[in-house]
């Protein structure tokens, strides 16, 4: 896509990465390749590095970890402490942002999360707003080293004080719609989230 763009002509480009921390460019070497590519291909590149999403409660494994199973959230994350999140309608208007105003944005990087809730915080909300007690419990290392050694070294990593570093405040002077975690709940979080619910507590819809 890259090598298209360019051949075409294309003088700015937006792409979608991954959230850096500070002590790391991208979590995802592919996603950084890819922006120095396209750095290096095409004259103006608009950056967008999302933190983790709001929608990601409404992820429908069951691998132990994301989403919500049998009433428990599980994560790496401490229950107490903030982490960044955002609503991917905000990715989507970000990037309308930067090809509306190309001389505003060409050439930034912007790290992207609209909220920053502790993962307790989070629950409670959504407790709230679906009428199901829902709890969240860290995953141990070695809970998260059985799903995979990235997970683990993710893990050890946040232990270690990597933490997302989204300026919030600046980010809700341009763009002011921004959503919280709350207004994704009220929008269209908690209606998902109770019919989820209701699809696991019925077996035909989990046989279908």
């Amino acid at each position: 896509l890259a090598d298209a763009a360019a051949t075409a002509g294309i003088e700015h480009a937006v792409f979608t990465g991954i959230a850096s921390t500070q002590d790391r460019v991208a979590a995802s070497q592919g996603k950084e390749q890819i922006e120095h590519y396209l750095r290096e291909r095409i004259r103006l590149v608009t950056v967008l590095r999302p933190v983790r999403f709001m929608t990601n409660f409404l992820a429908s494994w069951d691998i132990g970890l994301d989403g919500i199973v049998d009433g428990v959230h599980r994560h790496i994350f401490p229950p107490d402490e903030p982490v960044q999140v955002i609503a991917l309608e905000d990715i989507a208007e970000f990037a309308a942002l930067a090809f509306e105003a190309p001389d505003r944005f060409a050439g930034r990087t912007l790290e992207l999360a609209g909220d920053a809730p502790t993962p307790a915080q989070a629950v409670a909300a959504i407790t709230e707003a679906t009428g199901t007690a829902v709890r969240y419990r860290q995953l141990t290392h070695d809970e998260a080293a059985s799903l995979g050694p990235e997970i683990a070294h993710v893990r050890e990593r946040w232990a270690q004080g990597a933490r997302w570093h989204a300026d919030i405040e600046v980010l809700r002077v341009v763009h002011p719609g921004m959503r919280t975690f709350a207004d994704w709940l009220e929008e269209s979080g908690a209606e998902a989230l109770r019919a989820m619910f209701l699809g696991r507590q019925d077996p035909q819809a989990q046989a279908g």
